[in-house]
């Protein structure tokens, strides 16, 4: 299981603004690009997105399905990639202060992923949710200062 945590200097309401667009997900999600709405109205439970993995020259599509969400606080995520199999991504978002504390814990669940996990693949992941919190911090920043000159 591999979780990873980081403090944004943003209120919870402006994570969950980046948490809640589906067509955001692929400025936070290490990987992705192209998001787009495949059924239901992300984030509610049952939706999907889908989007387009890119790796030089090579792409595939992938999909994620909503499973859990409690705005603004928690959503949890079946990532579907394909012949690799499916994972679990939960997300807290907690009041850490005047500030978001986000928690973020991954393991897969289905597939090859899932037969093959241990220690190993926990630290990849690990890096990866490294790289995927700062996104998610640097979209949240960009967005609420957006907004904030706006007002």
């Amino acid at each position: 299981m591999a979780v990873r945590h980081r403090l944004i200097e943003r209120s919870v309401e402006d994570v969950w603004a980046v948490l809640a667009d589906g067509t955001r997900y692929g400025d936070w999600v290490v990987g992705t690009s192209d998001s787009r709405p495949r059924e239901g109205e992300w984030p509610q439970v049952g939706s999907s997105i889908t989007y387009t993995v890119r790796l030089g020259p090579w792409s595939a599509s992938g999909s994620t399905i909503v499973r859990r969400c409690q705005a603004p606080t928690v959503l949890e995520l079946e990532v579907d990639s394909g012949w690799l199999g499916t994972a679990r991504i939960a997300i807290e978002v907690r009041r850490w202060g005047e500030y978001a504390l986000v928690i973020i814990d991954e393991h897969p669940l289905r597939g090859p992923a899932g037969m093959l996990h241990n220690t190993a693949a926990d630290a990849l992941i690990q890096l990866r949710h490294r790289s995927m919190l700062a996104r998610l911090a640097d979209a949240v920043e960009k967005t609420s200062k957006h907004a904030h000159e706006s007002v």
